[in-house]
């Protein structure tokens, strides 16, 4: 099921696991496992895939890394296809995806000796390219009737959905908040108009898509399998230039 009607949908080059991550969820629909699991398993995908980088096993990192966007697409198809949505998975699987970022420009970074400053800013970029990106997709998630279990504004604790604990809600959005706030308070500063704007065309929907986190990992794991390790902090950092230029788009013309 797609998140968005037939004639809003763009091409998402961030979600190109999406086919595999449905057989996925259709093969676990009639299981025990729960979209939380599947959560947890992209974490340990992610984990491994670090951990192939630190040997120099770039292929087998490569594997991982997009094991692990497929199966962070999986976690939220499986909840569709079993009726189960949850704030419980979704912040958990941001909250998962926002620390493997970390550790793995992090790795990246020791390395190729690169200074903790360099690190930080590629950090800072990626979780800012991916939050614009974010911003814009909920919008029009929201405004055409499509999943609405991402809201265009964080910014209260919301109320625990059927078959999930709000102790769990609360905690897991506190941790959101904690370390998402920065970068949806800049996003939301730099285009706090964006919400009430035209309807945004899909050519500009599939640029902005290459923000997306899917996507970012290919990114990785290309330059991984290249031997070009040493590009993909100084990539995240100059890429981080197209926020403002999308926005700029967005602002003239939308």
């Amino acid at each position: 099921m797609s998140k968005l009607p037939k004639e809003h949908q763009f091409t998402d080059l961030s979600d190109y696991g999406r086919p595999i991550a449905r057989v996925i969820a259709n093969s676990l629909k009639s299981t025990k496992f729960t979209p939380v699991d599947v959560t947890i398993a992209f974490v340990i995908s992610g984990l491994i895939g670090v951990y192939c980088i630190i040997e120099g096993c770039y292929w087998t990192a490569a594997f991982f890394l997009i094991l692990k966007s497929i199966l962070d697409a999986a976690d939220g198809e499986l909840a569709r296809v079993k009726e189960t949505p949850s704030y419980t998975g979704r912040f958990l699987d941001s909250v998962s995806d926002i620390i493997l970022n970390f550790i793995i420009l992090a790795t990246i970074g020791y390395l190729t000796n690169t200074h903790f400053g360099f690190i930080f800013l590629a950090f800072f970029g990626i979780q800012l390219q991916g939050t614009l990106y974010n911003y814009y997709y909920v919008i029009l998630r929201n405004r055409f009737a499509g999943d609405t279990t991402s809201r265009v504004f964080e910014d209260k604790t919301p109320i625990a959905l059927p078959g999930e604990k709000q102790k769990n809600v609360t905690f897991l959005f506190s941790l959101y908040k904690a370390l998402y706030g920065v970068f949806d308070e800049i996003i939301y500063a730099l285009d706090k108009k964006a919400p009430e704007g035209k309807p945004f065309p899909n050519w500009l929907m599939t640029l902005i898509s290459t923000f997306g986190l899917g996507f970012q990992l290919l990114i990785i794991s290309v330059l991984l399998v290249l031997n070009l390790k040493e590009f993909i902090i100084p990539f995240f950092i100059g890429n981080s230039i197209f926020v403002f230029i999308f926005i700029g788009i967005r602002k003239i013309f939308y």
